[in-house]
């Protein structure tokens, strides 16, 4: 059972950055890897994905502020959270995906203040 755990998650007032870190049991050469949110009362959402090939895609919500990138020697992802807003509270959760196997972390709470 592959196990991703994030860490990273934290308070930060509108205009801050966070760093979110995911690390992954086993090697991530093989994975399609993404970060998800859900945010109180809403539906969990896609963030920015990091397909096995091809180029990154964001939410146009994000697009500009966040980075995702991997260290495939450590199997880490990591998502670069800048310039947040209030409207990115939410619990972040990493996500591995190969085919039918789909693997998620336990979540890390990210708090915007205004």
């Amino acid at each position: 059972q592959v196990q991703l755990v994030e860490s990273g998650g934290g308070s930060v007032q509108a205009g801050g950055s966070l760093r979110l870190s995911c690390e992954v049991s086993e090697t991530i050469f093989r994975f399609n890897l993404g970060w998800y949110r859900q945010a109180p009362g809403k539906q969990r959402e896609m963030v920015a994905r990091r397909p096995r090939w091809g180029s990154s895609i964001y939410a146009d919500s994000v697009k500009g502020r966040f980075t995702i990138s991997v260290d495939q020697v450590k199997n880490m992802v990591y998502l670069q959270m800048n310039s947040l807003k209030p409207e990115d509270t939410a619990v972040y959760y990493c996500h591995a995906e190969q085919g039918a196997d789909n693997y998620w972390g336990q979540g890390t709470r990210v708090t915007v203040s205004s």
